[in-house]
């Protein structure tokens, strides 16, 4: 099963979770696109990332969100918005997770409005899958739905 893991990846802790992150899956036989794991061009254009990013979101089977920060990051929005409209006539994509580790959202255990979730983009994650507040709750998500797909996709 392919995940395409969206997030923040613009400091190095970011980079270094998602990473981690990417590495568990990995070792349970998942594959994962990290985008801050392509190779950049000298010049690098949004044409660039957009083409790249947004063709690894379609040949993905699920997405994992990073929703941490005071507002969810607008690229990660835009990647589960692709991924979510994808999913109305693809069987092959099972599902979105948003990944929740920041204790400014976390305190408050149903994340209500103003506590960094916009709710437009909580609603398309809970609409097709859920919202977790760790790692280790996203992956019998992401085990399931492995399971539901044909071998030729897993």
């Amino acid at each position: 099963m392919r995940i395409y893991f969206a997030g923040p990846l613009f400091t190095p802790y970011e980079r270094s979770y998602i990473d981690q992150c990417a590495s568990k899956l990995r070792a349970e036989g998942f594959e994962v696109f990290v985008p801050h794991e392509i190779e950049l061009p000298n010049q690098v254009t949004a044409k660039f990332i957009f083409d790249v990013d947004s063709k690894e979101v379609m040949r993905a089977n699920a997405v994992l969100a990073l929703l941490d920060g005071p507002m969810v990051d607008d690229g990660t929005a835009s990647e589960i918005g692709i991924f979510w409209a994808a999913m109305r006539s693809d069987s092959s994509k099972k599902g979105i997770i948003g990944l929740v580790t920041d204790t400014r959202v976390i305190r408050d255990r149903n994340m209500i409005d103003g506590k960094g979730i916009n709710l437009f983009v909580r609603g398309c994650v809970e609409d097709v899958g859920e919202v977790v507040d760790n790692f280790e709750k996203a992956l019998p998500i992401l085990r399931k739905w492995r399971s539901e797909l044909p071998a030729s996709n897993t």
